[in-house]
């Protein structure tokens, strides 16, 4: 008998939940409807592409229907890194993943560094007027995109008549002036300082965010003690926001192999080729222009298992350290 009323009074909590739960999609119906849009935006634009990702596995051919493909397996996986038949492959290819790594780790190192210290600097004015001000002129370059950008970057870097080598010249630094744009050692520093002054304003929102959760009473306190602007800094800001930091890193490390497409690719030239040249380049290379879609899904497939697999690992490192994490 105890075992039936035991039965029976979950039998009867669970409909009771379940009558909570429809009752409660009844109140958010206008919710409900307004949310299938995008629902069905990203099932469309998300997940119906991922039927492509049988390319990779096939020895594709567009004029074939999809069950008349030669199913190959890894082939071209293993060819990414090692092909005999087509030395030229493998070697672009990883000149490409090596291209990105760097130009990802400097502009996120950079972007991290510059951005946090951006964030206590505004934190720590006082003058309503200058935090304004520089909110405006850091924020600004976000919102224009990216061609605008090395339009700019191309004009300021001229050989011709660009603002930095005509301060170089007249300043007597340099006798001639400076090949930026051609010489391959310089164009991984011009990409991650150029995302640094495109995107620094904007990633201190997230920052500045964190820093008003802050209790007032610890800067106070430390006042009280004697300590410094530096001290408050270093012993109650940077604690303050670290949870942030790591969730911000995290986040980072899911996107290493995804620096920027736009930049590398309309600055390249002749001269700088081996040093542009990114993942997304040669998979816009060998998709659009060399029609081998199979080698160009396999190397998409690789970036995104890549990414998603330095998420995890970041996001494990973080959970067995005790700190933040996205999971």
């Amino acid at each position: 008998m105890k075992s039936k009323n035991k039965t029976g009074s979950k039998d009867s909590t669970e409909l009771v939940v379940t009558k909570s739960k429809l009752k409660l999609l009844k109140k958010q119906k206008a919710l409900i409807f307004m949310s299938v849009p995008f629902v069905l935006y990203i099932i469309l634009f998300r997940y119906v592409p991922l039927w492509g990702w049988t390319m990779a596995f096939q020895n594709y051919k567009p004029s074939k229907s999809f069950f008349d493909q030669t199913w190959v397996g890894f082939k071209y996986f293993k060819e990414l890194f090692y092909n005999p038949a087509h030395p030229e492959v493998s070697r672009e290819f990883l000149l490409s993943l090596r291209n990105t790594i760097c130009m990802s780790l400097i502009s996120t190192v950079l972007g991290y560094i510059t951005a946090i210290i951006l964030a206590v600097f505004m934190n720590e004015v006082k003058s309503i007027a200058v935090k304004r001000f520089v909110q405006t002129v850091s924020y600004l370059p976000h919102f224009l995109s990216w061609i605008i950008v090395t339009g700019l970057v191309a004009n300021v870097l001229s050989v011709e008549d660009g603002i930095i080598n005509n301060i170089l010249l007249k300043m007597g630094l340099v006798n001639s002036p400076v090949q930026f744009l051609s010489t391959p050692k310089y164009f991984w520093h011009i990409t991650g300082w150029t995302y640094v002054w495109k995107e620094v304003g904007w990633n201190t929102i997230v920052y500045l965010g964190a820093m008003t959760a802050i209790d007032p009473c610890l800067y106070e306190a430390a006042q009280i003690d004697g300590c410094g602007r530096l001290r408050k800094i270093w012993h109650i800001t940077l604690p303050g926001i670290k949870a942030t930091i790591i969730i911000m890193m995290i986040m980072s490390a899911g996107h290493i192999l995804d620096s920027n497409f736009e930049m590398p690719y309309l600055l390249r030239n002749g001269m700088t080729d081996e040093v542009a040249t990114t993942i997304d380049i040669f998979v816009l290379k060998y998709g659009f222009k060399l029609f081998d879609f199979s080698t160009a899904t396999a190397a998409g497939i690789f970036k995104n298992a890549v990414n998603i697999i330095l998420l995890v690992i970041a996001n494990t490192i973080a959970k067995k350290s005790g700190e933040e994490r996205l999971i």
